[in-house]
């Protein structure tokens, strides 16, 4: 039985809202420049850390495009958005699908090398990105992939990750059930459809909300093959937006940063249950 002391429980709570209050600051710093406009931002040291009352307008002009008042152009954030929302659900349901088929068939199919095979796709991950994406760049711009859908979406689709995971769950699945299929007379994709399928819900739960995190925040492979600004995606915007030298809108950059958490964040909270119990099973 654990036993319960006043003072170390009111140590934790101190260093968990001091993390809360580590990790929200810079947060609730954006959304306080979002409402200000830039004169307000560059020429007030320190920003002033109460709102504005120039949100509506700042969000629109992100959201929408426009032109500011120091007479420069911003283009609309929506179009980047698009595209990552297509590019983080391309992403997530093919590594999905692929890693359980793969982990289907290493687990469930006798063929020779299968435990070589496996370790080959599990030692991709000690590859670092630096070391693949030139290869890679190379092959995408070989097929004429450059500003498409598939070439920001094929080559990030395969995870041994995934694989990882499937894999270890399925080993859990008890071996009388896989009886139990074969005598009633299931094969091998039925038994795959109507009973690994419903079992791994909550697995596939958890990888799709960390998949679609991970492809709405790619940016240094959508800066390779990306050169038309139709096809950049809205992590790829914001860093346009920071013109370096040049006079910058601040305000529409944090309006703009702050529309790009929105997605994963509604992802994580709508998925919140699912993804914990993803974990949580995946570990047993």
């Amino acid at each position: 039985m654990i036993e319960r002391r006043p003072g170390l429980t009111v140590l934790s709570h101190l260093v968990l809202i001091l993390g809360v209050l580590i990790v929200a600051f810079p947060v609730y710093v954006t959304i306080i420049a979002s409402t200000q406009t830039t004169a307000q931002i560059v020429q007030n040291t320190p920003m002033s850390l109460l709102p504005g009352d120039h949100a509506f307008e700042t969000y629109r002009l992100a959201l929408f495009g426009g032109s500011t008042e120091a007479g420069g152009r911003i283009n609309p954030a929506w179009p980047m958005m698009w595209v990552s929302l297509v590019t983080a659900l391309l992403i997530s349901f093919g590594k999905i699908a692929i890693s359980i088929l793969s982990a289907f068939a290493i687990v469930y199919f006798r063929f020779p090398l299968r435990g070589l095979i496996f370790w080959m796709i599990f030692i991709t991950l000690m590859l670092p990105v630096e070391v693949r994406i030139g290869p890679t760049y190379g092959v995408v711009a070989s097929l004429g992939m450059l500003n498409s859908y598939a070439g920001l979406t094929i080559p990030l689709i395969a995870s041994a990750t995934a694989t990882f995971l499937f894999r270890q769950f399925f080993l859990t699945v008890p071996d009388e059930l896989v009886e139990a299929a074969r005598m009633d007379g299931a094969g091998p994709m039925r038994f795959f459809w109507d009973i690994l399928l419903p079992l791994s819900r909550t697995s596939i739960a958890a990888l799709f909300v960390i998949q679609f995190i991970y492809g709405w925040n790619q940016y240094l492979w959508p800066l390779l093959v990306t050169t038309k600004e139709d096809m950049y995606p809205v992590v790829l915007g914001i860093r346009r937006l920071i013109s370096g030298d040049a006079y910058t809108e601040w305000n529409v950059v944090m309006a703009t940063a702050m529309l790009a958490m929105l997605p994963p964040a509604l992802v994580v909270i709508l998925m919140q249950k699912w993804f914990v119990k993803g974990l949580v099973d995946s570990e047993k």
